[in-house]
Parts: structure tokens; sequence; C-alpha cells
């Protein structure tokens, strides 16, 4: 019920921006300065419009971070969110992580942050030569519960160039502890 009425919103909110403008010229016929006053008006309501989504944007950078992992799904259901603003949000997040601590990947239609902590022993292990099903032994216990998710993690970070080449590459740490 409330995605429909948002809709309604929003579809009004774009016939009343148009009819404004349309009265605003009007008005500036006859009278300049209230044309003028109106004008700045409009823009400070449009300008106070984005207070919001700026507030949400720091709140969901702010309760990523308290996470170890944690899926859209999960952030949704926990800020009583949308799952498409969910998305769309840690979709825009995910293009600028380049230089970010954090990671989020992209698996199965759905969106996983990772914190640094998770990262960064995920590139420990790899550079140390470990193979996927290795890297995932050791991080079940940071919520990785699957070799797509290794696979996506090693690919992100491979695709922002935070992944060094391996020390010891998977076939000579496996013979090595075959053999010790």
């Amino acid at each position: 019920m409330p995605s429909k009425f948002v809709k309604t919103l929003k579809t009004i909110g774009r016939k009343w921006f148009i009819f404004l403008v349309i009265a605003i010229l009007i008005v500036f016929i006859f009278y300049p300065l209230a044309a003028i006053i109106m004008t700045v008006i409009t823009i400070v309501l449009f300008a106070l419009s984005y207070i919001p989504t700026l507030f949400f944007n720091k709140k969901l950078k702010k309760f990523l971070s308290d996470c170890s992992s944690i899926e859209d799904k999960m952030v949704a259901r926990k800020l009583k969110r949308p799952l498409p603003q969910i998305q769309e949000k840690m979709h825009h997040l995910s293009k600028k992580q380049n230089k970010k601590n954090w990671l989020i990947i992209f698996t199965n239609r759905h969106y996983i942050f990772y914190n640094e902590e998770t990262v960064e022993k995920f590139r420990e292990y790899y550079t140390k030569g470990l193979g996927e099903k290795e890297i995932l032994e050791k991080l079940k216990k940071s919520d990785i519960k699957t070799r797509d998710e290794i696979k996506a993690i090693e690919e992100t970070l491979i695709e922002n160039s935070r992944l060094e080449v391996r020390e010891v590459s998977v076939k000579e740490y496996r013979d090595k502890q075959r053999f010790s």
C-alpha cells in the first residue's frame, strides 16, 4: 500500500511542478516581485526535499559499518525500508568502493556487504595461496556461506585493483600441505 501512495505523490508532484512553473510565469507578467518570492520559496522547498535522502545515506553507511557481513534483505528488514531502495543504494555504493576498506558484492541478484576485517582476512588467505575451498572453510565464521560468494569477492577485488598477486600458487600450497 505505501508504494502506491508514494507513486501517487510522485505523479502529483510532477504535475504540480509544471503548474507551479506556469503560475510563476503568469504572476511574473503582472507582479515580478511576487514571482521572485514564489520562486525562492519553491527552490527552498525543493532543496529541503533532499534532506531525508542525505540522512538515510548516512544512516545506511553507519549501519553497514557495524556489521561484519549482511545481505540487502536483512538491511531492508532492519532499517524498515523497501528492498529495491536498499539495493539501489548498495549498487551506488558498490560503484564507489575502489578506495574503501569494505566490500559490496552482487551475487544471485542480491548485494552483500563485508566489513574491513572480513576483506582483510580474505586478502591474507588469498595471498598465502589458499584456494576457494580453503578460504571458505576459514571464513565460515565471517558469515560467508558459499563458494559463489568467495568467487564474487575475488572478482570484485580484482576488478577494483585491491588484490595483490599470490605469494604461493594454489597448487604449490596444496602440495605443501599434502607432503608436510
